[in-house]
């Protein structure tokens, strides 16, 4: 049976991208969901749950999994999910094990609501790419504007208080901030931010940015966290590479 929040008011929440679950690696990642799943009452997985997007590799990390099977486990797909052409099979492998992956929808647990969508790349601000010029270009910028529709209607559809997003992509510039400039375009797009300004959201989590910075916020004050697992290793070598939060449910804050 799932525990209600162990928290009075709030619920924990612990998040963690980038895994890149390979069949070689089983085993290396249990002590970590272990320790997740005792620190938290969900576990956010932020996308590229696997390295090469096999189904394989994610029956290695349904496997690994086994070590929080007690805690909700909310995740998205990311690019290295979708490198093997087979998404709907790695998502359903990961279902029938019991996680919740999410693609433009959302659910809810202890009365916090999660909405979840991979996102895509196509940058910042006014550098942002724009529908114009050659087909390819605007085929870019559609599926950049098609996944901010995902995210729209996953907010708009929970009914919850609070709303925490889970994205692979970056919604802000400011968590990709130690990246090579030049591929900041390919680390996530603003058009993620724009569903953010229209809902309440307490917080929101992300990946895919290995070198990026690990918090920033939108121009609404959300705080934004990039949980690349990579990220997080080198930063906190001291501790478990994942980062935990507490979502208040009767409070005005996120503490």
């Amino acid at each position: 049976m799932v525990r209600a929040g162990r928290h009075d008011g709030s619920v924990r929440v612990a998040a963690v991208g980038d895994l890149h679950c390979r069949e070689d690696t089983r085993g290396h990642l249990q002590s970590l969901f272990a320790r997740m799943a005792e620190d938290a009452d969900v576990i956010l997985l932020c996308g590229d749950l696997t390295n090469d997007g096999s189904p394989e590799e994610a029956q290695t990390l349904a496997g690994e999994l086994n070590a929080a099977a007690q805690t909700p486990v909310v995740a998205v797909l990311g690019n290295h999910d979708y490198e093997a052409g087979k998404p709907q099979e790695v998502k359903k492998v990961l279902t029938q094990a019991g996680v919740r992956v999410l693609d433009g929808d959302g659910c809810e647990f202890f009365g916090v609501g999660f909405a979840g969508a991979k996102g895509f790349f196509g940058g910042f601000g006014e550098r942002m790419l724009q529908a114009w010029g050659e087909g390819t270009t605007k085929q870019i910028v559609h599926e950049a504007m098609e996944e901010a529709l995902k995210l729209e209607s996953a907010l708009a559809r929970l009914k919850t208080p609070r709303r925490v997003v889970v994205l692979h992509y970056s919604p802000i510039a400011a968590t990709v901030q130690g990246e090579a400039k030049e591929i900041f375009p390919f680390l996530g797009s603003s058009r993620l931010e724009e569903p953010l300004h229209r809902h309440p959201v307490a917080a929101v989590f992300h990946g895919h940015a290995h070198y990026g910075a690990a918090e920033g916020q939108t121009g609404d004050h959300v705080p934004v966290y990039n949980v690349a697992l990579p990220l997080l290793r080198r930063l906190h070598p001291d501790r478990p590479p994942y980062r935990a939060l507490e979502i208040p449910v009767k409070a005005n804050h996120v503490r």
